[in-house]
């Protein structure tokens, strides 16, 4: 439950000078060893205090144990207060990452010892266990924006889904932008192999199938093949083709809290898989050559997708000979128009040579994925014009 401030929401606070080491302030013995035992779970070594070292009346602002190499209240990138301290820092100042943590909160009274100091949240354990690793992980790991995720789906077969999803990679890691490019189609023939890396060393699909809560953020990114100056997330050569719901969620939440820019490559059948995939995109790009047949198949893909994606938009890939031109394709679908992929000639042949899709500049797919990560990211430095 939120308190304090109108139920203001929580703000990720990073790393900073307190090099990721919550505060915790607490007499409660039995509550200390389950705060200690949960940041160890979490990968975190905290400062523990008795009162706000600033308070402690032993060395100017900071405080002698600040001084000493400890964190102060302002300085901690997150406090974690015990109910039996929250009386004692009263007076401290105001700021965010205020936890108030118990082990038996059902005194009415909590709450208005929470809004006293400005909690964020008041968090009870042993229910709130799971959430707090989280919060401490996110400390250790300097969580803060996260990543923009973007999915990539194709309308028909053969919409080319997948060489536009690659490109997008591709092109948003020569922008500068930590980039990871993740495989959802376990049919899809493998997004390594698409970018010449079937060999590269790391890890693949299946060796994530067994995840259940957190994923380390960076742990991940380092385990994964670096391919092109972007990490890719795709499937071996083995039988598996299916990877649990909750491995799923629990891999892409890890991939947005590095933040810069997580591409998905999305099958056409949305499955329980895959519907986990699609809650956690910003954005879905469906595409759809320009022509009846394909516009009809994509319309059935639209409405499994739209029933779980917060925003759906449609690519129109080429014009056929008497087809249809982009805006009529959008409109019978219903869809937002993000923009129209031109034919690339000899793309195919470059691709079985080993270039990946989007390596030219001035080729018309990086022209689109210029411009789609331009609009995207707000014209951030680094972008091609």
């Amino acid at each position: 439950m939120l308190v304090g401030g109108g139920g203001r929401p929580a703000r990720a606070v990073g790393a900073g000078a307190a090099g990721g080491r919550p505060l915790i302030i607490t007499e409660d013995p039995l509550l200390l060893d389950d705060l200690l035992r949960l940041c160890a779970a979490a990968g975190a070594e905290p400062h523990v205090r008795h009162s706000v070292p600033e308070q402690s009346g032993t060395g100017g602002a900071g405080g002698a144990e600040e001084v000493r190499g400890g964190v102060g209240w302002e300085s901690a990138p997150l406090v974690l207060v015990g109910d039996d301290a929250a009386r004692r820092v009263r007076g401290a100042p105001r700021r965010d990452g205020v936890f108030l943590v118990g082990r038996e909160l059902d005194d009415p009274l909590v709450w208005q010892r929470a809004v006293e100091i400005g909690a964020e949240e008041v968090l009870r354990l042993p229910d709130a266990e799971s959430r707090l690793v989280d919060r401490i992980a996110d400390v250790v790991e300097g969580a803060g924006k996260p990543a923009l995720a973007v999915g990539v789906i194709g309308g028909s077969g053969g919409a080319g889904a997948s060489t536009l999803a690659c490109a997008l990679a591709i092109r948003a890691a020569r922008a500068g932008e930590r980039t990871i490019l993740i495989d959802g189609d376990p049919l899809g023939g493998g997004m390594d192999v698409l970018l010449g890396g079937e060999g590269a060393e790391g890890l693949r699909w299946p060796d994530f199938a067994g995840s259940r809560g957190r994923v380390g953020a960076g742990a991940l990114e380092e385990s994964l093949p670096e391919l092109h100056a972007l990490r890719v997330l795709s499937w071996d050569r083995g039988e598996r083709v299916v990877v649990p719901p909750a491995a799923m969620r629990s891999v892409l939440a890890a991939a947005r809290r590095r933040g810069g820019v997580v591409v998905v490559d999305l099958p056409r059948r949305v499955d329980e898989a895959v519907a986990e995939v699609l809650a956690q995109l910003d954005l879905v790009l469906m595409v759809v050559p320009g022509e009846l047949r394909s516009v009809a198949a994509a319309g059935r893909v639209a409405a499994g997708v739209r029933m779980v994606a917060r925003d759906v938009r449609v690519v129109v890939r080429g014009r056929c000979p008497g087809g249809l031109d982009p805006e009529t394709v959008a409109g019978l679908l219903g869809v937002p128009l993000a923009g129209e992929v031109p034919v690339e000639l000899g793309l195919p042949g470059r691709v079985a040579e080993g270039e990946p899709p989007g390596a030219q500049r001035r080729g018309a797919l990086a022209r689109f994925c210029d411009g789609f990560w331009q609009r995207a990211l707000g014209a951030a430095p680094g972008l091609p014009a």
